[in-house]
């Protein structure tokens, strides 16, 4: 079934890249969204979305949001404390956090949506984001959803087709799609290659374990998992 015209949030990592190719095949994509925003990891990030984009032949646009690093603390930006090791799902991810990045990032899309003429946004929140990000939640997301269904003409909608989804059943849903998931971007830290060892790397790492998949992603360290919490 073909659906209306999308505008996908695309960062450059696992989810979104396969929201992204996910969306290609159920209907057009009118533009894929990336935002600079000055996390330690954009850079990585946006040159592989840039890459899916050109792949795909789909318009690719960077939306430049300088006053994050102004405004906001996080170790997740340029200028923050140092990003945590550990389970991505442990307590100190919650430095990760950008106050209200997905409701900020979903409200320029929406715009973006209503000048394009594009019926949706799609978004790669999944279940695994709930715990640590208040602005994955479900709660959340239905309350996004209807601002922005009642705030455009168009009555646009946010898709999130891996709301019920794992990390690993993402990975499967990718793969049966042919995603080069080695140019793709997880590390918080930025470095040259994956770090291995900081909260979105276990979570990859774990995802291509979990869905029982050979992981092609070079790591600086590959220590034994860490267990979730409890």
């Amino acid at each position: 079934m073909s659906l209306a015209p999308a505008i996908v949030l695309l960062s450059g990592g696992m989810d979104s890249v396969t929201a992204l190719y996910h969306a290609h095949s159920t209907g057009a994509v009118s533009v894929a969204v990336s935002f600079d925003y000055g996390s330690k990891h954009n850079e990585r990030e946006i040159s592989y979305a840039a890459w899916h984009c050109e792949a795909l032949s789909i318009r690719h646009e960077v939306i430049h949001l300088d006053f994050f690093t102004r405004i906001f603390q996080s170790s997740l930006l340029q200028g923050g404390d140092a990003i945590p090791d550990g389970h991505y799902a442990e307590e100190n991810m919650k430095q990760t956090v950008v106050p209200f990045r997905n409701g900020i990032m979903l409200a320029i899309a929406a715009g973006i949506a209503e000048n394009e003429g594009a019926g949706r946004l799609v978004i790669a929140a999944h279940a695994g984001d709930h715990t640590i990000y208040p602005d994955c939640r479900e709660c959340f997301m239905q309350g996004m959803a209807q601002a922005v269904r009642e705030g455009t003409y168009a009555q646009v909608s946010i898709d999130r087709p891996f709301i019920s989804m794992d990390k690993a059943k993402i990975a499967t849903r990718g793969t049966a799609l042919g995603i080069d998931y080695r140019k793709t971007w997880s590390c918080y830290k930025g470095g040259e290659i994956h770090c291995g060892t900081c909260g979105t790397c276990v979570e990859r790492r774990e995802a291509f374990l979990l869905a029982n998949l050979t992981d092609p992603t070079d790591y600086l360290e590959t220590p034994l998992l860490p267990a979730a919490p409890c």
